[in-house]
């Protein structure tokens, strides 16, 4: 099977909710809520988070956690996570937002199965369906469509496809998780690909893989998560870890 290596990349300069990796949940700061749930996960061999800021990095070595320093250049989390991988032996890399605390243990499995029964698939990316209005108007909701065979086909935070001619229930309509599987040598490979106009405009770093030709596996999970995006999000969040046993297992 290879090593398994989980890295979660963080920073604090997110536009839309600056500092978002320390902001606190149930008393812990966020990172941490993501580091020590996938940690749960027997699956992985080591879980490291990626950083280009001290701060983050204080509070995930203080909490007992493995963290590489990466540069501030990185617009893209990919990007982030390769220059982290580069360090790190590993078969395997999962991809895990750091703004992501309501990640479940199953979609860790479920992301990395196709890559363990395929040895020529290069990535896997973590979808579930959308079941609120809302969220398929959302431009924080990557929104996903794939060809006949499951792979991906394009990513926008628009709502895609057609809004009205998708609206029936017959039409399952799919978002990105934030958690994609790379095998290693892909994940160097993909660092060194130049962006794209599509991954620009759409600001999903996959849609570089697919412009320069590459296939993504697209897997569906049971389940959803509540990305934190926004200060608005904290208090729905809590909510629903207040609710979650996983919390009481690391908490």
């Amino acid at each position: 099977m290879g090593r398994i290596v989980c890295i979660i990349p963080a920073r604090m300069a997110a536009s839309r909710f600056p500092g978002k990796p320390l902001a606190l949940l149930l008393g812990l700061p966020m990172i941490e809520h993501v580091r020590r749930r996938v940690a749960l996960c027997d699956l992985l061999d080591e879980v490291i988070v990626a950083t280009c800021d001290e701060a983050i990095r204080d509070v995930v070595q203080k909490a007992g956690g493995t963290v590489v320093m990466t540069s501030a250049a990185h617009e893209r989390c990919t990007d982030r996570i390769a220059e982290a991988a580069s360090e790190v032996d590993a078969d395997i890399v999962i991809n895990v937002q750091g703004d992501e605390p309501l990640v479940q243990l199953h979609m860790l499995r479920d992301v990395v199965e196709p890559l363990l029964k395929d040895e020529s698939l290069p990535a896997a990316n973590l979808v579930t369906r959308i079941t609120a209005a809302e969220e398929f108007l959302s431009p924080n909701v990557p929104k996903v469509v794939t060809n006949r065979l499951g792979d991906l086909l394009y990513i926008s935070r628009e709502p895609i496809p057609s809004s009205k001619k998708a609206a029936s229930d017959d039409y399952v309509k799919l978002k990105q998780l934030g958690i994609i599987a790379f095998r290693r040598e892909f994940l160097n490979l993909f660092a060194k690909l130049p962006p794209t106009p599509l991954e620009q405009i759409e600001s999903v770093d996959m849609m570089r893989a697919v412009e320069h030709g590459y296939h993504v596996r697209i897997v569906e999970t049971a389940g959803t998560m509540l990305g934190v995006d926004v200060p608005g999000d904290v208090q729905r969040a809590e909510a629903l870890l207040a609710q979650d046993p996983l919390v009481q297992r690391y908490l």
